[in-house]
């Protein structure tokens, strides 16, 4: 007797549910809701592609491309070596 009461309420909720789905389909079919929920997923998919070419770019190339990352790096080394920073010490100084 129970299994039967739970039946007759799945019964129901099962053919709603198929009813439901089957009318996007058929003739209760909203094509302005659809065809905008792809234009909004296919632009967020874009959005994502190029910030990854974008992010893929600055990680090869840097911001300002290879004359500048050397010249930074000339830079830095110049200030090293005026400073002697990292240099092993030796007799002269005595940290």
């Amino acid at each position: 007797m129970m299994i039967m009461s739970a039946l007759l309420i799945l019964v129901p909720m099962i053919i709603t549910a198929i009813k439901g789905l089957l009318m996007q389909i058929g003739p209760q079919y909203d094509p302005l809701f659809y065809d905008v929920s792809i234009y909004i997923f296919g632009t967020m998919l874009f959005a994502v592609f190029l910030l990854s070419v974008i992010a893929f770019y600055l990680r090869r190339k840097g911001l300002g491309g290879g004359a500048a990352k050397e010249k930074w790096m000339t830079e830095l080394e110049r200030y090293f070596e005026r400073e002697q920073i990292g240099q092993i010490p030796d007799e002269k100084h005595h940290w």
